[in-house]
């Protein structure tokens, strides 16, 4: 059995006005003081004035991620109703005007948007990043190499951002298209192991390519302040159950690789063609594409890719048996992305008008 690994889980969000269900580019003081108030230590100001981000406490199970966030969710959402503001948690705002928001405080995003310019004001994007505690003498190059080819998946099950500046992108993650602008923002580089990684580091830093304290944002990285493997290719996701699926998910993946490793870890380049296809598939026709199967490399529908999962990562804890189930019931009835579609299309079909029917796809991704 799979030894068990702690793990945390990060969602941001974007403030909303319930009465337009638009994104204010400067939300007051006093609204995002009490979103602070209402979190504590576990508030974050995020890049925009008008987004913030949940940042969870070590958890040993789903249970206590569930009650965690059923919690946190639930007293953040009633303080900002007093406002009258309401918290978006889907991956992109289907009509937010994104040029008048504002970066936040904080020197280091001021710098980002500096340096970026109009890629950082575009990324107005709420994403799920989930942490897996990696024990000290293992090597997390080599384990993120291990789990490179899965990441399209987690992806497909957590697209929630098919619509942007008020229309259909043809992307199931649109998100995801936007990060693709930033460096160092894509699948983790090919490093075999960490000794690698820190050679790789150390020449973007000589070569000023990256600040002495600058972090990679890759799909799945090591993190810099704990010692885990960071998921960060996930779109927010509304729906509790579906991040708490995937962080479940993610988390039994890393024990599996971490209790039964491979020798040695793969980094070859065709595991990369695979893995760089399927993440451009994912993005692009989430559930519903044709992906290319991990080991065999045949084609095989994203409910086959989740079978062949289980297959190598069998069932082995309640938490991994209900997140293979959540998971199978996203990839047969549906992600957020797909509600989203079908709440614009029924809003059309009843003759409501485009502002109201973006209003309507609005409110199913924030939280209630």
């Amino acid at each position: 059995m799979a030894r068990p690994c702690t793990f945390g889980i990060e969602e941001e969000y974007l403030l909303v006005r319930l009465a337009s269900g638009q994104v204010p580019a400067t939300p007051s003081p006093a609204v995002i003081g009490r979103c602070r108030e209402a979190l504590g230590q576990h508030f974050a100001q995020e890049m925009f004035r008008s987004q913030i981000e949940l940042a969870s406490p070590v958890f040993s199970n789903l249970h206590e991620a569930r009650e965690f966030f059923q919690q946190s969710r639930q007293r953040l959402r009633l303080t900002l109703a007093e406002e009258g503001m309401g918290l978006y948690a889907a991956a992109s705002h289907p009509s937010a005007a994104w040029l008048r928001q504002k970066p936040a405080a904080p020197t280091h995003y001021q710098q980002l948007f500096d340096d970026y310019q109009l890629v950082a004001r575009r990324s107005l994007l709420n994403g799920l990043h989930v942490h897996v505690g990696v024990p000290p003498a293992y090597d997390r190059m080599q384990l993120i190499n291990r789990l490179l080819a899965w990441l399209p998946l987690l992806l497909v099950l957590s697209t929630s951002s098919p619509l942007w500046g008020g229309q259909r992108t043809g992307y199931m993650s649109y998100r995801r298209v936007v990060c693709g602008e930033w460096p160092h923002m894509g699948l983790p580089e090919a490093l075999p192991d960490w000794a690698a990684y820190e050679r790789y580091r150390a020449l973007l830093q000589r070569t000023g390519s990256l600040a002495a304290d600058g972090d990679f944002w890759w799909a799945l990285r090591p993190s810099r302040r704990f010692p885990t493997v960071e998921l960060r290719i996930c779109d927010g996701c509304p729906q509790l159950e579906d991040a708490l699926c995937i962080a479940a998910l993610f988390r039994h993946l890393v024990e599996h690789n971490i209790s039964y490793p491979h020798a040695p870890a793969p980094c070859n380049r065709e595991l990369r063609w695979v893995a760089q296809e399927n993440y451009w598939r994912a993005m692009r026709h989430g559930r519903h594409g044709e992906f290319i199967g991990v080991h065999e490399q045949r084609p095989v529908t994203a409910e086959g890719w989740l079978a062949q999962l289980q297959e190598q990562v069998p069932i082995d804890s309640v938490d991994a048996e209900r997140a293979y189930q959540h998971a199978r019931h996203l990839l047969r009835d549906g992600t957020h992305a797909d509600l989203q579609l079908r709440c614009l299309e029924h809003a059309t079909a009843a003759g409501q008008g485009q502002a109201q029917a973006l209003r309507a796809v609005v409110a199913v991704g924030t939280c209630n």
